[in-house]
């Protein structure tokens, strides 16, 4: 069992931008159809550019709890030596707390709830809320 507590900041957003990635990847092919490689990728883009990102936080920024709140906020928070060219400071933090966010939920085995504020994030319909994984968390 992990602990939680002593994962690194940098380390849950490494991991979170892999865990929206494949839910990104999964509802491209299984709710989109889409099958060449360069639909794909062209598609994922408007999914996990830091100014989407940023607005998808937005969208569920309300419905957190108080703990996954703290975790967004500490990858907001987080320092950053560089920025993308299309986002702004403020998107890229939002974008970084985001992932910090989902590495949280992948290590602490809540599956369902990544499904359920990854669809709210991007306006998703209650059909696309299929789990990618048993919880472990009950």
């Amino acid at each position: 069992m992990i602990d939680i507590h002593a994962v690194s900041v940098p380390a849950l957003a490494y991991l979170g931008d892999c865990v929206i990635e494949l839910c990104v990847r999964k509802y491209l092919v299984t709710e989109q159809g889409l099958s060449t490689s360069a639909h794909l990728n062209a598609a994922a883009l408007d999914f996990v550019r830091a100014p989407a990102q940023a607005e998808a936080m937005q969208r569920i920024l309300p419905l957190l709890t108080e703990e996954e709140a703290a975790y967004f906020r500490r990858g907001r928070n987080m320092g950053h030596s560089s920025v993308p060219k299309r986002s702004t400071v403020s998107q890229y933090r939002a974008a970084t707390g985001m992932e910090t966010l989902f590495g949280y939920l992948h290590l602490t085995g809540q599956s369902a709830r990544i499904e359920q504020l990854f669809c709210e994030a991007y306006g998703m319909t209650e059909q696309h809320r299929e789990p990618m994984g048993e919880d472990t968390n009950g």
